[in-house]
């Protein structure tokens, strides 16, 4: 893999095309990674046909909301690029806060990337890889958020920032999320800064201490949600003392 990604980014090492329709941002980002792309590419869209969440799972995409990708073309070693949602998240977190009302609910983040306003999801992030035939790692970070429509999800309750006492206008979110996302990769360092996400991640973290059901591909598990590890990994306290480490998984508050 080639080297660290530039530890300083600003604004000026971004390009952004914004599209009017596409079926989806991170396959545009793809495509573009395939076809030659140097990275730092920003593509957005105003609706998207074909949205997909985590999983497989679609993401409905009608206008009024927010769907962004970015693209960075060999981010970090493999060994560091676990902590990137992390400090996607943390990016995100920033960019939703600022466009909102003091008053507002709390604005937090559950494992290891939805955005929740009130305990209600508001964005969703999707980061997908693909090794390219030139030897370079194609990374794509996939963020949609709910700003005036609110699809239906069966999974989570849902909420949207107008809800919430804001005006704000997809286009004027991306900006604040354009800025966020600089600062924060700059933190994150190539992962070097994992110290100073995770940092940043807990003191907006969602139900720390709380009972928690993780769904994982081939069973569940309930627990006391201790919080994360320096590399990011959810630490479930499963009641038989022993503390159980997550790379991944559906997290669902007990209620």
């Amino acid at each position: 893999m080639a080297s660290d990604l530039n530890s300083r980014k600003s604004l000026a090492d971004f390009r952004h095309d914004a599209l009017s329709e596409t079926a989806s941002t991170n396959s545009e980002c793809l495509e573009r990674a395939r076809a030659g792309d140097a990275g730092n590419l920003w593509v957005t869209a105003g609706r998207q046909t074909g949205g997909r969440g985590r999983r497989g799972r679609p993401w409905v995409s009608e206008r009024g909301n927010l769907y962004a990708s970015l693209l960075l073309i060999d981010p970090a070693p493999v060994n560091r690029l676990g902590s990137l949602p992390l400090a996607v998240a943390v990016a995100v977190h920033q960019a939703v806060r600022s466009v909102l009302p003091v008053a507002a609910e709390p604005v937090e983040v559950k494992w290891p990337n939805d955005i929740l306003i009130g305990r209600k999801k508001t964005c969703g992030i999707l980061i997908e890889g693909e090794a390219l035939p030139d030897g370079r790692h194609a990374l794509v970070i996939g963020i949609g958020i709910n700003v005036s429509v609110m699809p239906e999800n069966p999974h989570y309750p849902v909420t949207c920032l107008h809800e919430h006492g804001t005006t704000v206008s997809p286009e004027e979110l991306f900006a604040h999320l354009y800025a966020s996302m600089a600062e924060t990769l700059t933190v994150w360092n190539s992962g070097k800064g994992i110290r100073e996400v995770t940092a940043r991640w807990r003191e907006v973290a969602c139900g720390i201490g709380e009972k928690i059901t993780v769904n994982l591909p081939d069973r569940s598990i309930s627990g006391h949600f201790v919080g994360i590890d320096d590399n990011g990994l959810l630490m479930l306290d499963t009641g038989d003392g022993k503390i159980l480490p997550i790379a991944a998984g559906d997290v669902f508050f007990n209620r």
